[in-house]
């Protein structure tokens, strides 16, 4: 057994792919033993045995589970891992002082909305799915959550960004929500309203030409997305490929749904796709 030490660092990591580390030493894990501290790192309260060995084994009897579950944590060889309990009935849950890389994304998930907007925080955390490739209906359905979560919060720090004057990282922002999850119309919504913001109303058409064309392929057909409001109507506006005429009239920049009225520092009126004289240029 290894010996536990004062300041033993340990961490697991879910995002993107697994690892447990002692110290910085990555510890091997047998299939079993990795799927029960997997399920812990992404469920931090603490697990009733009979659900957890049911949610890890199913269709196994209940039995042979409970046996699979106390063989698997017999085997994972890092002392501490787990919050310390004398009862082998007790519920189960990583110490409290086991690092998880999830927990701290969730984390900078809750915090996004009040970091200033002068701020750059790292997201490298909210780029990578929980564990992709595993299939166990529980990890697919914390997946889609933790999804929706992150890139939420991408999202309205991207509106947040716009609405600061800071376009290019606005923009950068929801791009990455977008290249998350291509079909998903509110990212699609924050880039081109980034886009708009900036002054780029070529990037915004074809960001919406692009989704578009996505949405067509994906049914078969022409399909509503209601991104079409973002684009006030003009005779000077573009035509899309779709087309269809969308005409476009003058609008105040940036047309955010979260700051609708609002103008933002260095923002833009736009007229038949220029600038008018005397205001910024950024």
């Amino acid at each position: 057994m290894m010996q536990a030490h004062s300041g033993c660092r340990r961490r697991v990591t879910v995002l993107g792919s697994f690892t447990l580390t002692t110290d910085g030493a990555t510890v091997p894990l047998g299939v079993d033993s990795r799927r029960l501290v997997a399920y812990l790192a992404v469920h931090p309260r603490p697990q009733e045995r009979s659900s957890l060995a049911a949610d890890l084994w199913p269709g196994v009897p209940a039995g042979a589970a409970a046996r699979m579950l106390a063989d698997a944590v017999a085997a994972v060889d890092v002392p501490e891992l787990f919050a310390e309990d004398d009862d082998e009935t007790a519920p189960m849950a990583l110490a409290a002082d086991v690092e998880v890389d999830l927990a701290d994304a969730m984390g900078l998930v809750r915090a996004m909305p009040e970091i200033p907007t002068n701020h750059d925080p790292d997201i490298a955390l909210l780029s990578a799915d929980i564990l992709p490739g595993w299939t166990a209906p529980w990890i697919a359905v914390e997946r889609e959550r933790f999804r929706q979560l992150r890139l939420h919060a991408i999202e309205e720090r991207s509106l947040r960004l716009s609405s600061a004057g800071r376009f290019d990282e606005a923009v950068t922002m929801a791009q990455t929500a977008v290249q998350t999850a291509p079909s998903r119309e509110s990212a699609r919504r924050a880039l081109i309203e980034a886009h708009l913001a900036q002054g780029n109303i070529a990037a915004a058409v074809a960001e919406y030409d692009d989704y578009q064309e996505l949405l067509r392929s994906s049914v078969g057909g022409p399909a509503p997305s209601g991104l079409e409001a973002l684009f006030p109507p003009s005779p000077a506006w573009p035509v899309l490929r779709a087309r269809r005429p969308m005409p476009r009239s003058a609008v105040q920049l940036p047309g955010l749904r979260s700051v609708r009225g609002a103008a933002a520092p260095g923002s833009r009126r736009l007229v038949a796709g220029g600038s008018v004289p005397g205001t910024s240029t950024r």
